[in-house]
């Protein structure tokens, strides 16, 4: 019987404080924290189930260790900034709370993203007995316990691996961006890599384009290819792997949008002069974007995010497809938030059932592949993101 602290409250905040509710025989005390309490309380006054809220400022560790001490959970779910990550990582070894995040760690002044700083914490996480399970979202996060699920029970190894992420949905707005927009923004403009014999092969951001045919109804969508994180741990811990990339669809308004905000400026990090202040162009943006949080009662269509592993079975060539399907108005109705809050916000939750039943345990600092696949997606398709595995080339259009 555990109580967790909940820290962030946007609309991955809100589908996890949602989703811890209904397991009340997982976690019996909740607390909802954020830099501002206001936007916990709201949320908390969506839940039947009491739960607390409180403020705290996730950049200062000496709030966070004072917050810690005073509420004293099992666990920490961090679902803030990704900006965030190493502070919350320290308050939580100071007072030896065991830690979980959905993206990993990214500094504010360069968009440049990978998981050395984290996996740095090992050491010390290991030396005081606690656990850190890194990218518990869907990508990174399911995608990484689809690719444990294709080692175990489809291939003999992995050698191909293509991740692909389609929100095949429309909220209806000329231009916004379905998580928070300076993260967003970030990552699709960062320049791509892709992991190709033993190396990463960098190329223009969203450049390389294919055409890829999605099951169940959703149909033909043009796809990009992209850095993502994920990438990174998987061919760590499966180095048969001999190529891996990221696809990510796009329409062609956000790209035309997005080629217009760079062209003048506003996707900048960097601080500029402005009536004799300094800001920061995308962080302006942002305040002038749609919240996406108000895109939930807007946002109609579903999302399609899967992984196709290639590779051999007693020497012969086969591959499989395993993805899941995610309606943005279902998910609106349980927890008012969209899709894309949906399928980052349950498996956070799940990956903290899987810690706080011990069903997965380690000391230090781990990624999800490097545990067993079959009670976490049991778990998974319960709480409500069902997935399907496809062997063969049926879906393979890339």
């Amino acid at each position: 019987m555990s109580k967790v602290l909940i820290i962030g409250a946007g609309g991955v905040g809100r589908v996890v404080a949602h989703k811890c509710a209904q397991a009340a025989d997982v976690f019996t005390e909740i607390t909802l924290a954020s830099r501002t309490r206001s936007k916990c309380d709201a949320i908390a006054a969506e839940i039947q189930r009491p739960i607390a809220t409180a403020q705290v400022d996730a950049d200062n560790v000496p709030q966070l260790v004072e917050l810690l001490r005073a509420e004293k959970p099992k666990l920490v779910l961090n679902v803030a900034l990704p900006y965030q990550d190493l502070t919350i990582m320290d308050a939580c070894l100071e007072t030896g709370v065991d830690y979980l995040d959905t993206a990993n760690y990214e500094p504010l002044e360069t968009a440049k993203f990978e998981y050395s700083w984290q996996w740095a914490y090992h050491e010390r996480f290991r030396e005081k007995g606690l656990m850190a399970l890194l990218g518990s979202g869907f990508d990174p996060g399911v995608t990484n316990v689809f690719t444990a699920l294709a080692a175990k029970q489809y291939l003999d190894e992995i050698q191909e691996l293509e991740i692909i992420d389609a929100n095949a949905g429309s909220h209806g707005q000329p231009f916004a961006t379905n998580f928070n927009p300076e993260i967003n923004i970030r990552e699709i403009t960062a320049p791509c890599r892709h992991w190709e014999d033993g190396r990463w092969v960098e190329t223009p951001a969203l450049k390389t384009r294919r055409d890829y045919h999605f099951p169940e109804g959703i149909g033909p969508l043009g796809i990009y290819r992209m850095y993502h994180e994920e990438m990174e741990s998987l061919v760590k811990h499966f180095p048969s792997i001999r190529k891996a990339q990221f696809w990510m669809t796009f329409s062609d308004n956000y790209l035309k949008h997005l080629e217009v905000l760079q062209n003048v400026g506003m996707t900048r990090i960097d601080p500029v002069e402005f009536q004799g202040q300094q800001i920061v162009p995308l962080q302006f943006l942002k305040a002038v974007l749609p919240d996406p949080s108000s895109l939930g009662p807007l946002t109609k269509g579903r999302t399609c995010i899967g992984v196709v592993a290639k590779g051999v079975v007693d020497g012969q060539p086969k591959q499989v497809y395993i993805y899941n399907i995610c309606d943005h108005e279902k998910a609106y109705t349980e927890t008012n938030s969209q899709a894309i809050s949906y399928t980052t916000g349950v498996p956070a939750v799940v990956g903290a059932m899987m810690m706080l039943t011990d069903q997965w345990r380690g000391e230090g600092v781990f990624n999800m592949e490097q545990f067993d696949p079959d009670p976490f997606l049991a778990t998974l398709a319960e709480c409500g993101l069902p997935w399907v595995a496809v062997e063969g080339e049926q879906w393979l259009r890339l």
